[in-house]
């Protein structure tokens, strides 16, 4: 998994609230079996029109949110289905984080096991970051998950909470199977004390 540490970029507005993950990436992609390419389909139903051309009318579509690799957007952002390709989406489309004013609990926990990191604002404060990206196209911010900072060329934003055992995650680039894996020898050493019909199990397993 990809460390995340500090990040800069530009955002993009979405202005909208219970974005759900058959949005975020509509469910006739989901046959493919690798975790990346789906950044093309991020947003597909309201990015393209029927005809396949590029929908002028969705934000996301302007030339200035180009390359954008924070979003913002409104609250209970990631509803829906339980779906662990919306994080593998976005990230693919670019984006390394996300500020919303909450989010859909399975969707927040999927963000963090990818290298993705969901920040939780006040409404009031996520409505200014809109205004500010709708107003000046271009409008960039660094996220710095260490002193859990955000701010803009003007200086500070906000600040933001994060569960510690998270971070320390996300800074490392540690996912659940590099959690377990830290662990590796003990486990090693266990499976070496096991009876040996049981220790053929386990190989067949694997």
């Amino acid at each position: 998994m990809r460390a995340f540490t500090r990040e800069s970029g530009v955002v993009a507005p979405l202005d909208r609230v219970d974005v759900d993950t058959d949005q975020i990436i509509p469910k006739q992609f989901l046959k493919r079996i690798e975790r990346t390419g789906f950044g093309q389909f991020a947003f597909f139903d309201w990015r393209f029109r029927e005809d396949g051309s590029l929908n002028p009318s969705f934000e996301l579509n302007d030339a200035a949110y180009a390359g954008a690799s924070i979003l913002v957007a409104g609250r209970n952002f990631g509803c829906g289905s339980s779906r662990e390709h919306a994080p593998w989406a976005l990230e693919d489309f670019g984006v390394r984080a996300v500020i919303a004013p909450s989010f859909a609990d399975i969707f927040f926990n999927n963000c963090f096991k990818n290298g993705m990191l969901p920040i939780v604002l006040p409404e009031e404060s996520v409505n200014e970051l809109l205004a500010r990206a709708k107003e000046r196209p271009g409008y960039k911010l660094t996220v710095d998950l260490e002193s859990q900072t955000i701010s803009d060329e003007e200086g500070a934003v906000a600040n933001f909470d994060v569960d510690p055992f998270r971070k320390q995650l996300l800074l490392n680039g540690i996912d659940d199977i590099g959690l377990t894996l830290q662990h590796e020898g003990a486990i090693a050493r266990h499976e070496a004390t096991m009876p040996a019909r049981l220790r053929g199990l386990t190989t067949a397993a694997t």
